[in-house]
């Protein structure tokens, strides 16, 4: 039986117990915070990665197929009616998404005299590294067997003893500025990612 002068000692040691126990708990927080904080961050970046990639390949499949049903008989001209049809589909998806369009203007085409190769981009607003690319090719041409997608410069492929089909390319590249990276160092871990969201679409042409 225990007498009573041991009950104070007894409150006493489950004080400390109890305080052990606290202490544990906060080291046990401190150490999962971090971890804790890494997988949200990875949960909204990743998201929002995948959601800005779906939303460029939508444009990208949109312009595509507008700038091939345009008339193909002006593209000697510096900008023609094709190229600003898609300017302007790129411009108004990303107005009435929300995106930053960097700054784009259909004053900043780029073009080679000859070529079926037009690009407009921009780098303002606030946007980061190479900010918005739209690279367009109104005379891509590839193998009717091909199997190789369209790469983001938009090159036409040798079609070699296929027949060539003949298209509209239209890529786009986008700087991505992501969070998780950063979190990830805190840890002291290094990530690669890439720098840019990126999406091609190729539409016959009709004209």
């Amino acid at each position: 039986m225990i007498g009573a002068r041991h009950v104070p000692a007894l409150h006493r040691g489950a004080r400390k117990a109890w305080r052990d126990e606290q202490a544990a708990q906060i080291v046990e927080f401190a150490v999962a915070l971090p971890l804790l904080v890494l997988f949200i961050v990875g949960i909204f970046d990743f998201s929002a990665a995948y959601t800005l990639k779906q939303k460029l390949t939508n444009v990208a499949r949109d312009t595509a197929r507008v700038a091939a049903a345009d008339p193909a008989n002006d593209l000697a001209n510096a900008v023609p009616a094709s190229i600003t049809d898609a300017f302007w589909i790129v411009d108004n998806y990303f107005v009435s998404n929300k995106i930053n369009a960097c700054g784009i203007d259909i004053s900043s085409v780029s073009h080679s005299s000859g070529s079926t190769l037009w690009s407009f981009s921009g780098t303002s607003n606030g946007c980061v590294g190479t900010g918005l690319v739209v690279t367009i090719n109104r005379g891509y041409y590839f193998p009717s067997n091909a199997t190789q997608p369209a790469g983001l410069s938009c090159v036409s492929q040798a079609p070699g003893s296929q027949t060539a089909v003949i298209a509209t390319c239209v890529s786009i590249q986008y700087a991505y500025q992501w969070r998780f990276g950063r979190a990830a160092r805190l840890l002291g871990s290094a990530i690669t990612l890439p720098t840019t969201i990126t999406a091609t679409a190729v539409a016959m042409n009709e004209n």
